[in-house]
């Protein structure tokens, strides 16, 4: 039922439940009888939850969701670390902090079945309250009530002036020198973008003069090498890059400036060995990593 109404269609449903698309209209059509009501409106395309439908599929959701919480309940007590766990990356930290920690985890953690989704925020908070994801790795604080935030690390920005800039010449970079006329971003939907123009406050109408729409770091690097301008990074982005592009890295003065990436997770949320065994295996690995003390948390929220 909670497919069907997910998905609006039976075919699709069917196909996501593993079983055929009779079944799955039958056991409906048996729910709806022995409740005597309709809980979908078959004319619709996509199929639509009729007004009762609406308030079973909540209730539904509870059942199932009570159903998964008994077994999370004997895991806790039993100090079981196994069973499948959906975690969500955004992606600007995905490409390095996944390689770092994720054979460690498997190693250590056999018998957890990780299932790994790169996602931006909005998708990763929305995901984390329908139950279709465990926890994710995302930057914060994200002010939301029913999400809990759990610190990983603190990510200072870099910035990448390629020779040719007027700023290359400078060794250390200050939040007065960058100008949004220079300075390429990622696309709206990257919460990197917002701290960048938090950082700089730059919710004003100067621009590049050209629309760019990327999601890619490396493409903001080409395009920086190319005369068209300079760009931050996230300090381990920056750290991957290679010798010869290193020597364009320039870093700001304490405190520098800095994101904090947490592992959060919706607050009823009972998979805590797993959530917790996450946490301990990356903090451990980052934090000879990254060695920063004096650092100021830009929000990832515009302002």
């Amino acid at each position: 039922m909670t497919a069907v109404a997910e998905y609006g269609n039976f075919t699709i449903a069917a196909n996501k439940c593993f079983v055929t698309q009779p079944t799955l209209s039958m056991q409906v059509q048996k729910l709806e009888e022995e409740l005597g009501v309709k809980i979908f409106n078959r004319a619709t395309k996509p199929i639509a939850l009729t007004d009762i439908g609406e308030k079973i599929l909540v209730q539904a959701k509870k059942i199932t969701e009570e159903a998964t919480r008994m077994q999370d309940i004997v895991s806790i007590e039993k100090g079981f670390i196994g069973g499948e766990f959906k975690l969500g990356i955004i992606p600007t930290v995905m490409p390095t902090l996944l390689p770092m920690f994720l054979n460690t985890f498997i190693k250590k953690h056999p018998k957890v079945d990780l299932k790994i989704e790169e996602l931006n925020p909005q998708n990763i908070t929305r995901m984390l309250e329908e139950g279709h994801l465990d926890a994710g790795i995302a930057a914060t604080p994200l002010s939301m009530d029913h999400i809990l935030e759990l610190p990983l690390y603190h990510e200072p920005f870099v910035g990448y002036i390629p020779e040719g800039n007027a700023l290359h010449a400078i060794e250390q970079i200050e939040i007065d020198d960058l100008s949004m006329t220079d300075l390429l971003v990622l696309e709206d939907g990257h919460c990197f973008r917002n701290h960048v123009l938090n950082l700089c406050q730059m919710n004003r109408i100067e621009s590049n003069p050209f629309d760019l729409k990327s999601g890619s770091f490396e493409t903001l690097i080409n395009l920086a090498d190319e005369g068209l301008g300079m760009t931050l990074l996230p300090f381990l982005n920056a750290n991957s890059l290679t010798a010869d592009k290193k020597k364009n890295l320039r870093f700001f003065p304490d405190p520098a400036p800095a994101r904090e990436v947490s592992l959060i997770h919706y607050k009823s949320q009972l998979k805590l060995p797993i959530i917790n065994a996450l946490r301990s295996t990356i903090s451990s690995i980052i934090r000879g990593a990254i060695k920063f003390e004096n650092i100021k948390i830009i929000t990832p929220e515009r302002i």
